[in-house]
C-alpha cells in the first residue's frame, strides 16, 4: 500500500495537478490499494475511463453488485462524506482540513476565505462540515482513571452588579479531562447538581478518581466514585500535592484564547461544533499535524451535513 503524501498545505497548492492528487490522495487514505463500493462495501468493483466528450468525470467507479441489484452502481470516493455534492475542488478541503487541524486555536472563516480564495459563505459551511467530522462518535466506554471535571461560560460579556459578574449572556460548558489521556466537553443548559451529575455519571467510570473544585454540585454526588477531592479556588488554593484542576483549566483556557482571539463570537447554537474542534485537536494532540489531518479524514466517512443543518 502507497503511503499518503504529506498533507500540508504547501504540498497541496504547488502540486501539477492539485484536484488529480487530492483526489487520489483521499483514495488511498480510504481504501488503499483496492476501492471499495460506500453503498454495499463490495470490491468488485471497476474504474470508468475519463471522457469529457461524454461527460465521465476522473474518479469515476462502478459497483458490479449494486448494478446486479439494480441500484446506482456509479459512486466516486467522495460519496457518504462530507466532500459529497461538494462544488468546491478536493484540494481546497483537504487544504481547509490541514489547517484547522495544525492551528493550535483554530482558523476563522473569514482567514479561510482568504488563504484559500473561496467565498466566506463556502468557508463558513466547509468549517462546520469539518468540525461535524471531527465529533466523537458517541460511546458507551467510560473514562477511568484521575479524572478533573470543570466548568466555565463562554460568550458575550456578563452584566457587572457589584462585585460579581453575571452569565445572562454566557454559554456554560462543562469538561472532563482524563489526565495523560482525553477530554471530553458538553455544552449545558446551566450550571446545576443535575447537570453535573448527569454529565459526570454518564461519561464517568465509577472506578474513577475525580478532581473539581468545591462547587456545591460536585460534593453531592462525589461519593459515588473511588475517590473525589477538591480544591477551594476562593482560598486561592489551585494545588495539593497531586489534587488539582489545572489540568481541565488549561484546556478551558485554550479553548478561551480561541473562541476570543480567532473566533470572537460563537453562537451558543453552534458552540457544540466548536467544542468538537477543540476536543479533536487536544486528543490528538499527541501527534503532528499530519498524522493528525489523516486522523480527521478518517472521520470523515458516514457523515453528512446539509448547509440547512448547519445553521441550527
Amino acid at each position: 500500500m502507497k503511503t499518503a503524501k504529506a498533507l500540508t498545505l504547501k504540498g497541496l497548492t504547488y502540486s501539477e495537478a492539485r484536484e488529480d492528487e487530492a483526489r487520489e490522495t483521499l483514495e488511498r487514505l480510504r481504501w488503499g490499494d483496492k476501492a471499495a463500493c460506500p453503498r454495499c462495501g463490495s470490491t468488485d468493483v471497476t474504474k470508468v475511463e475519463p471522457n469529457p466528450a461524454k461527460k465521465i468525470r476522473k474518479g469515476l467507479y462502478r459497483c458490479r453488485d449494486c448494478r446486479r441489484n439494480k441500484r446506482n452502481n456509479q459512486f466516486t470516493v467522495t460519496v457518504g462524506t462530507i466532500f459529497e455534492d461538494s462544488h468546491i475542488p478536493l484540494y481546497v478541503w483537504l487544504e481547509a482540513t490541514t489547517l484547522l487541524c495544525s492551528s493550535k486555536k483554530g482558523m476563522s472563516a473569514h482567514q479561510l476565505h482568504r488563504q484559500l480564495g473561496i467565498t466566506y459563505k463556502s468557508a463558513w459551511f466547509m468549517a462546520h462540515r469539518i468540525r461535524y467530522a471531527m465529533a466523537q462518535k458517541p460511546t458507551k466506554r467510560k473514562m477511568r482513571g484521575t479524572i478533573e471535571a470543570d466548568e466555565t461560560y463562554v460568550g458575550g460579556k456578563g452584566r457587572r452588579i457589584g462585585r460579581l459578574t453575571g452569565f445572562e449572556n454566557k454559554t456554560p460548558v462543562v469538561a472532563l479531562v482524563q489526565r495523560g489521556g482525553k477530554v471530553r466537553s458538553f455544552v449545558v443548559s446551566h450550571v446545576s447538581a443535575t447537570t453535573l451529575k448527569n454529565v459526570l455519571l454518564e461519561n464517568v467510570h465509577s472506578s474513577s478518581h475525580l478532581m473539581t473544585d468545591e462547587h456545591d454540585g460536585y460534593r453531592i454526588f462525589g461519593k459515588q466514585f473511588a475517590s473525589h477531592q477538591t480544591v477551594t479556588h476562593a482560598k486561592y488554593e489551585y494545588a495539593r500535592g497531586d489534587v488539582t484542576t489545572n489540568t481541565v483549566e488549561a484546556f478551558f483556557g485554550l479553548l478561551k484564547r480561541g473562541i476570543n482571539g480567532v473566533y470572537h463570537h460563537v453562537s451558543r447554537e453552534h458552540l457544540h461544533r466548536y467544542l468538537a474542534e477543540f476536543d479533536f485537536r487536544y486528543n490528538h494532540r499527541k501527534i503532528d499535524d499530519h498524522e493528525r489531518t489523516i486522523s480527521a479524514i478518517a472521520g470523515f466517512e458516514g457523515k453528512r451535513l446539509t448547509y440547512r443543518d448547519s445553521l441550527s
